[in-house]
């Protein structure tokens, strides 16, 4: 970048958050350990954005690599726009730990989440915000994001970009706790992080992320706080894009075994649902489609064996009943 057009780009800047003053600010935070790769792809979203009135705090999570002197400089270009903490002693936190620093270090009206391996598109917060605008009662919006592979610019990954289902209508305001209804049952996602903006009053009811909780699952705790208790919107636009690569922590637990997708036994799942079950319980959930959804969820690991057998008599069912079919 040359510096006549990082000081044209401070001035615009400057100018926008002059003359949006009145305007809410909007807190992007963006944790990142060893991203030298991707981060500053990611930071040239965020200034890319069409909406002004915005923060980065960047949230430094024990990196080791170039990234946190990539962060640093940004911050030192635009000190107005950006600010850099880290955890004491420079220490390795964790996904929660280093959000929820973030958020108390931020100002903004809004929370977004941007982690450093992905992108906004141009439009994010400014759509986002007009639909919490137009949208009083929701304390969060969310929509789809894109499945990013084209990033790599090889021809193979050129059309395996998709779309992350939603799993619900979109377009449409929910009320506690019908999302979790859905998210327990499969048949509804859990938002990307980078895919939603938030409330920060919201954010603060719910006592921010839930650091007791770590690895796999840790954004689908804090989404099944905020959706058991508050109102959510869901809207059709993609303004996001997440990076798939070999080097993302879900790609990670994934070969370490962690976790399967879809309804496989996994250790990571099983932590996950027992933490739901305590949730809701302290918190008096009495939802009767939640409690009978993750009981049922819930008896596959606590009987194992038995879920096994009955998955391979199932399965045998199907078999010989296509057998039988083709021989009618």
């Amino acid at each position: 970048m040359t510096a006549a057009v990082m000081s044209s780009r401070i001035a615009y800047f400057q100018n926008s958050m002059l003359e949006t003053q009145h305007t809410s600010l909007i807190s992007v935070i963006m944790i990142f350990l060893n991203a030298e790769k991707y981060i500053q792809e990611a930071i040239e979203s965020v200034l890319s954005q069409t909406y002004p009135h915005w923060e980065l705090i960047f949230v430094d999570d024990g990196s080791t690599d170039a990234s946190t002197e990539i962060a640093r400089q940004y911050v030192q270009t635009y000190p107005r726009m950006m600010r850099y903490v880290e955890h004491e002693g420079h220490q390795n936190r964790g996904m929660s730990a280093s959000r929820n620093l973030g958020i108390r270090q931020s100002r903004g009206d809004y929370i977004a989440f941007l982690d450093a391996d992905d992108v906004y598109l141009p439009h994010k917060l400014e759509r986002q915000v007009a639909l919490l605008a137009a949208q009083p009662t929701a304390t969060m919006v969310y929509g789809t994001t894109q499945y990013w592979y084209s990033w790599t610019g090889e021809a193979d990954d050129q059309s395996r970009d998709t779309m992350r289902t939603l799993g619900v209508r979109a377009d449409a305001i929910y009320q506690p706790p019908t999302l979790v209804r859905g998210f327990l049952r499969n048949t509804a996602r859990t938002p990307a992080t980078c895919s939603v903006l938030i409330r920060r009053k919201a954010i603060e009811a719910i006592g921010g992320f839930e650091e007791s909780f770590s690895g796999m699952f840790e954004d689908q705790v804090f989404f099944y706080k905020l959706c058991l208790h508050e109102t959510v919107y869901v809207e059709s636009g993609c303004s996001s894009r997440y990076r798939q690569h070999p080097e993302s922590w879900c790609h990670v637990s994934l070969q370490a075994g962690e976790w399967k997708p879809g309804h496989s036994l996994s250790p990571a799942r099983a932590a996950f649902l027992g933490w739901i079950e305590r949730y809701v319980t302290e918190e008096h959930v009495m939802d009767p489609q939640i409690w009978h959804t993750l009981r049922k969820e819930l008896w596959s690991y606590r009987h194992p064996k038995l879920h096994f057998l009955l998955a391979t008599i199932s399965r045998l069912k199907g078999i010989l009943w296509v057998r039988v079919r083709r021989l009618l």
